[in-house]
């Protein structure tokens, strides 16, 4: 498995993948942002305007490949406000169904930790939906549950879920 940093013109030459991954984790439940089903073309155009953070430096996003596909990314998104520069959040962890169970989640997850040290970032933050299976990584990846908040976003089916919050000094 290969896992690697993306810059603008990777990550638009990597839409197409992309976007059938964000498809993928969407259609399997994941709360991710998107409302199912998700359009393939929409999910390329969000990825497309991601493009532009990328090459502003406002975005990191990592794709793990293997046979040359994108089966998994993790982003981060520098703040971008002169009292916040040493923290970042943790953003669109996603692993495709079939890539699922062989650590890569972890992999992705200790990629972003490091590169986000490395970049003088201090203190991360995300939020997941509450009791879903990316609860288990982050609390055995020693994140901090700073609370839930109810009713906070929309599955992919439309029904408001809790959301708990995480953060992880680094």
């Amino acid at each position: 498995m290969i896992v690697k940093r993306l810059d603008e013109a990777q990550l638009l030459d990597r839409a197409d993948d992309l976007a059938d991954l964000l498809v993928d984790t969407v259609a399997d439940g994941a709360s991710v942002g998107f409302l199912a089903p998700l359009d393939r073309t929409a999910a390329m155009a969000w990825w497309k305007e991601r493009a532009t953070g990328v090459g502003a430096g406002r975005l990191a996003v990592w794709v793990a490949c293997r046979a040359g596909r994108t089966v998994g990314t993790v982003g981060l998104a520098f703040a971008d406000k002169p009292n916040s520069g040493h923290r970042a959040e943790l953003v669109k962890l996603m692993v495709h169904r079939e890539a699922r169970g062989q650590g890569l989640g972890r992999m992705l997850l200790t990629t972003a930790e490091e590169a986000a040290a490395g970049a003088g970032v201090t203190l991360l933050h995300l939020d997941t939906e509450t009791d879903s299976p990316a609860e288990r990584l982050y609390d055995s990846a020693g994140w901090t549950r700073a609370g839930v908040i109810p009713d906070y976003a929309a599955s992919p089916a439309g029904e408001l879920r809790p959301t708990t919050i995480y953060y992880k000094l680094v």
